[in-house]
């Protein structure tokens, strides 16, 4: 295999990202595939024993074994490197494949971890549950104050992990705060951008060491596959990351990398348009409930912050009702969208966060984080606005609402 013709890393990191997402990272066979080919395969085969010496010792660049390297894979890492402003990628198995393997990479036991009250379920499991277990410690604090980041520093602090927009409070930091304290005291920020990805902001332009993805939401972008992605500086992915992942395989399939790469060809398109899409309907609904989560909307306390760090809001958002019951009525009077706990999808979707993805905490960390029982958060898809419009209607006049 080969680069496209002049399409070395020189040129295309030249190129605007509307350009990276359709052509970045391409290699062609010698049949000259417009679409980037598939190699469902596990090992690789050599000339001569030399050259297999050589590559397992780092001399020769090629394949040696696709839990190390695929070219599909390949392609879709410098991609999203590419796409990220980051030197490095490497693609992970799943979204949680890649925050796993994004902080226990790199910690050790005696070390220390700040990250961000409002998380993903799974991600505060990593912090609250797991790391613990290994000697790590770990600290919550409040991620929109600015205060707490620096007080919760020790000598032994080596992590800040923190989502933004986080999920599915819509809590914002302040990422060049943040990555900032942390660069002073030699903190590595991990940061979690799966509710943005690069169209939308791009946390290393803030001052981020390591962007991990959840390439299954929006990346993916139709409800297909499961993939990750870890971005960084190429000497942290070759020291930090890359032993870690020849060890311990959460390697990502051929075949999902590359219904990936088919999905970052429309990402800026699909993003841009379902943000606007969703902040259309949050303003269509923000009369009728108890409090609006949309960072994209002037009531978010952190509004102006977002329009700083991202150049749309993204196609996820909020809100709240009085109780539980109120949110199943409304989940159950839903004709068009779906009740799903997936987000980032080309589909309008909707779930109860407190009874599905974050259904394995206990009430009073849910609280902490701000997850009420009458929380739903929407994924806003790519069908027509006003027949969103008209399903949310009905369903919050059957909820009472």
């Amino acid at each position: 295999m080969k680069r496209t013709t002049g399409t070395d890393r020189s040129q295309t990191t030249r190129w605007r990202p509307a350009t990276q997402a359709i052509r970045g990272g391409t290699w062609r066979s010698e049949h000259g595939e417009t679409s980037e080919a598939l190699f469902l395969t596990s090992g690789y085969t050599y000339d001569d024993a030399t050259t297999v010496a050589d590559r397992f010792a780092g001399t020769a660049e090629g394949m040696t074994y696709s839990r190390l390297q695929n070219p599909t894979v390949a392609m879709l890492e410098e991609r999203i490197a590419l796409l990220e402003g980051a030197e490095a990628c490497r693609a992970q198995a799943s979204g949680m494949a890649a925050m796993t393997a994004a902080l226990l990479c790199q910690l050790s036991a005696g070390d220390h971890v700040v990250g961000a009250r409002a998380a993903f379920g799974s991600c505060r499991w990593l912090l609250d549950s797991l790391l613990p277990r290994f000697g790590i410690e770990t600290t919550i604090v409040d991620s929109a104050d600015n205060d707490a980041w620096a007080a919760a520093i020790r000598p032994n602090t080596r992590v800040f992990f923190f989502e933004t927009p986080a999920n599915p409070t819509l809590d914002i930091v302040d990422m060049a705060h943040v990555c900032g304290l942390a660069r002073a005291h030699g903190i590595v920020t991990v940061v979690d951008n799966a509710f943005a990805t690069s169209a939308l902001q791009r946390p290393m332009d803030f001052g981020a060491d390591v962007v991990a993805y959840s390439a299954t939401k929006l990346m993916d972008g139709q409800g297909r596959v499961l993939a990750g992605a870890v971005c960084g500086s190429k000497e942290w992915i070759e020291e930090a990351l890359l032993p870690f992942q020849r060890n311990t395989g959460p390697n990502l399939s051929p075949f999902n990398a590359w219904v990936v790469l088919k999905g970052l060809e429309t990402l800026d398109l699909r993003s841009r348009q379902q943000s606007e899409n969703a902040l259309e309907v949050g303003r269509f609904i923000e009369k009728r409930v108890e409090r609006m989560r949309h960072p994209g909307l002037p009531s978010h306390p952190r509004h102006e912050l977002a329009m700083r760090q991202m150049s749309a809001a993204g196609p996820i958002f909020a809100f709240d009702l009085r109780d539980r019951a109120a949110a199943f009525a409304l989940l159950d009077a839903l004709e068009l969208i779906d009740i799903s706990n997936n987000i980032g999808d080309a589909r309008t979707l909707m779930c109860h966060p407190a009874s599905t993805t974050h259904a394995a905490m206990s009430t009073d960390a849910r609280e902490e984080m701000g997850i009420t029982e009458g929380l739903l958060r929407i994924n806003v898809g790519l069908e027509d606005v006003e027949d969103l419009k008209d399903d949310l209607d009905r369903a919050l006049t059957a909820a009472g609402l």
